[in-house]
């Protein structure tokens, strides 16, 4: 396993992480999918034998039951210096007051509750599960800030939102001195690339590190699309019919991913799970843009050649009037 930096941090992490969404007791609330723990166990064994260090959950997924799972299996099999947790808080928990949200007192319930079930003094990631706005921004972020002060958590990070509320919480953080978000979870894949529009711009930009959720469009890029019906989470997924109705543009484009990767599966079968994977892996590995062609630095340029030509500098590549 090769390990990557995650954004400009130092820390190490693999660069396919385990989403325990699916891990969880069906019985404890979304998602209805979910495997127990005796098979969700075989699988996390799986992941660190094959050198996967980076394993990202959320208090909601099955109302903590995951969190409990992830965090035994780890307590079993792993060195807990070695691994990387990542957890999230936002939706709600419990019924009631103050039982969802990113207020001050939701966070500094919820991290308690995630530490107890994860079974761990600390979470390396915190993230929040998208924006609250119904808690002024400067309040969530203070109390993360206080969270990590407190040592109970050692990066912050976010999730889908507008790449403005985002520039504009990195922005609060800076002017405040507050930890940074240094990670940004969003949907991105061969079938949802919006995100190339503002989003990983920014990233880019700012140095954040991006954690893509549903990359294999929740199997879809993993199986023809004819059967995106054919397990039991795909045939009780919803939200997935939502983010995925098939126009004609996305089944040519499976179409067309199919036959390019067409005898590079095993027994010379195609393999369209690891096409979709390869197309992220190739644009994470794209050289980062020099400093001189990221957007504030050509928009800071553009505006000093434009302030040259107004004194009438030479340098400004305009016309020049000599004096009388």
């Amino acid at each position: 396993m090769r390990y990557v930096k995650l954004g400009t941090t130092g820390l190490d992490v693999s660069p396919i992480a385990i989403g325990a969404m699916t891990y969880g007791q069906p019985d404890r609330g979304h998602p209805v999918w979910s495997l127990g723990e005796n098979d969700a166990r075989l699988l996390i064994r799986h992941a660190l034998d094959a050198g996967i260090n980076f394993f990202d959950t959320a208090n909601v997924y099955s109302q903590g039951s995951s969190e409990e799972i992830l965090g035994h299996a780890l307590r079993d099999f792993a060195n807990r210096d070695d691994v990387v947790i990542a957890t999230k808080l936002r939706h709600p928990m419990r019924s009631g007051p103050n039982g969802k949200g990113l207020s001050r007192k939701a966070i500094m319930t919820e991290v308690e509750h995630s530490l107890t079930r994860l079974g761990t003094d600390y979470i390396d990631l915190y993230q929040i599960h998208r924006n609250d706005h119904m808690t002024p921004l400067e309040e969530t972020l203070g109390a993360l800030h206080d969270l990590v002060k407190a040592g109970k958590v050692r990066y912050l990070g976010a999730s889908s939102m507008p790449a403005w509320e985002f520039a504009k919480a990195l922005h609060l953080q800076h002017e405040h001195g507050w930890a940074r978000f240094v990670s940004m979870q969003d949907h991105y894949n061969l079938l949802a690339r919006e995100e190339e529009r503002e989003m990983i711009p920014l990233c880019l930009d700012e140095g954040i590190g991006t954690i893509v959720w549903s990359p294999l469009a929740r199997g879809r890029l993993a199986r023809a699309w004819d059967d995106a019906k054919a397990t039991a989470r795909s045939g009780n997924d919803g939200f997935a019919d939502m983010l995925y109705t098939p126009p004609d543009r996305a089944v040519r484009l499976r179409d067309r991913r199919r036959r390019r990767c067409r005898g590079r599966g095993p027994r010379g079968q195609a393999c369209p799970g690891r096409a979709g994977l390869a197309a992220q892996q190739a644009r994470r590995d794209r050289p980062t843009r020099r400093r001189e062609h990221r957007p504030a630095d050509r928009r800071r340029r553009c505006l000093a050649r434009y302030r040259a030509k107004r004194r009438g500098d030479p340098r400004a590549g305009g016309p020049v009037h000599a004096a009388a």
